[in-house]
């Protein structure tokens, strides 16, 4: 790192009319975003305040009174960044830095730069381009530089030599478009690995879990990976995927995802799609949770509402297994409570990822669960539909094919997810070829 001197930033959380209906009080609001800030190496968080808005104002948010008084400490502290932990419109956005004298940031514009920061894949980098040119569309805006001196400048924020984020809105929409395009090539490509990973056949098991609840902590204790697990938010961002011995004879593909926030915006998430649609896609979905977080049951809400926002249906939902992680953390008498309420649901499992107490029954649990949704059945095709026939044979395990005249009787292995996707494409009926069994 650079001896250049950190950006002193001050964190607001505004506490508006409608906290009282959320889950999480503001001081858990704040430390949260407190935390978001802290997860950008540059800067050094110099203040933080809940900040109660009884009546927010549509062109600064805060009250007169209340705006003066932030002022004066923004002043006295010599606040560079001020970060408001909520949606600013443009017009608040701007009044505010000339109310304030400071740079100012959203939730969603603090967000952008740690997903710029922790980008590391060519595809990644794009996505957050995309993002943040978006985010900026619609404020033509200088864009924050205070950080892109240490991190050398990625493009989204306007550092040296590119003009896009202060163009006009005709250029940045040009920008967008050269970006999509770009995209569409990545997406193209990773479907052509999908198709080949479907060639296996082996099930997906998709990590899911709420920022800093241990996903990719225990995807490195299962596939003996290093992918970056730090205890902060938003630590993995680019997509990472692993076949992994189940130690039944089954492989499955594990993948680690993004982790979920609340009040993220859902294209936010979106713009990683190479992680959100292997969720998407997948047979099996482990819910990581931070069992030693007193907010554990607002943030699995939380993800649970984003997954169903992002196109989650409820079939691939009932698909999931909840890990009760970092149990590691517990006292001895909140550990049991976990343990009994884990034992009286047979899709929870207790874990520390650290540890990696739990890891083998969680395994046996995700076999075992995967043998649940595979079905051999037999299945009528024409064979002159060439493409339901293919798809089977990419997707499944081709047990036998009888052909009679002008008709295909095919038995194939399929997972239940494959099985609902044939149906949903291709409108075929099916009935039970034998009992159910394993992947061979």
């Amino acid at each position: 790192m650079s001896g250049e001197a950190k950006t002193r930033a001050f964190i607001i959380h505004p506490v508006l009319p409608e906290w009282r209906k959320s889950q999480r009080s503001p001081e858990v609001r704040l430390a949260e975003a407190v935390g978001l800030a802290e997860a950008l190496k540059d800067l050094e968080i110099v203040l933080s305040a809940a900040e109660l808005v009884k009546a927010p104002r549509p062109a600064t948010l805060f009250g007169t009174g209340k705006l003066e008084d932030l002022r004066e400490r923004v002043h006295d502290a010599e606040i560079e960044l001020v970060i408001v932990d909520g949606t600013l419109t443009p017009v608040q956005q701007r009044n505010l830095e000339k109310a304030l004298k400071a740079k100012v940031l959203d939730r969603t514009g603090l967000i952008l730069e740690i997903f710029g920061e922790r980008a590391g894949t060519a595809e990644g980098v794009l996505q957050v381009e995309h993002a943040h040119l978006s985010y900026q569309k619609s404020r033509l805006v200088r864009s924050w530089t205070h950080l892109e001196r240490q991190r050398g400048g990625l493009g989204f924020v306007g550092g040296p030599g590119e003009t896009q984020i202060e163009a006009d809105r005709r250029m940045i929409s040009d920008r967008i478009a050269a970006i999509e395009k770009k995209l569409d090539k990545v997406v193209r490509t990773r479907t052509l690995h999908r198709k080949k990973r479907k060639k296996a056949p082996l099930p997906i098991v998709a990590l899911v879990g709420y920022t800093n609840a241990g996903k990719s902590t225990l995807f490195n204790h299962i596939t003996s990976s290093d992918v970056m697990a730090k205890d902060m938010l938003f630590a993995t961002l680019d997509p990472t995927m692993r076949a992994v011995e189940l130690g039944d004879g089954r492989e499955a593909i594990f993948s680690d995802t993004v982790g979920f926030i609340s009040d993220l915006p859902t294209q936010l998430i979106a713009a990683f799609r190479a992680t959100l649609e292997e969720v998407l896609e997948a047979d099996l979905i482990v819910h990581v949770r931070d069992i030693a977080s007193d907010e554990s049951a607002a943030q699995a809400t939380d993800v649970y509402t984003v997954l169903r926002e992002l196109g989650v249906d409820d079939d691939t939902l009932n698909r999931t297994i909840e890990v009760y992680n970092k149990v590691d953390l517990l006292d001895d008498e909140a550990r049991q409570a976990w343990e009994n309420e884990a034992g009286r649901k047979d899709n929870v499992i207790c874990v520390s990822a650290i540890t990696g107490y739990g890891i083998e029954p969680l395994l046996k649990a995700i076999a075992d669960h995967l043998g649940r949704f595979e079905k051999v059945v037999r299945i009528e095709v024409p064979a002159a539909d060439g493409a339901a026939l293919a798809w089977l044979y990419n997707s499944g395990d081709v047990r036998s094919v009888e052909t009679d005249e002008s008709v295909m009787a095919v038995e194939v292995l399929l997972s239940g997810a494959n099985l609902n996707r044939f149906y949903k494409r291709f409108g075929y009926e099916f009935e039970d070829a034998v009992a159910s069994q394993r992947f061979t």
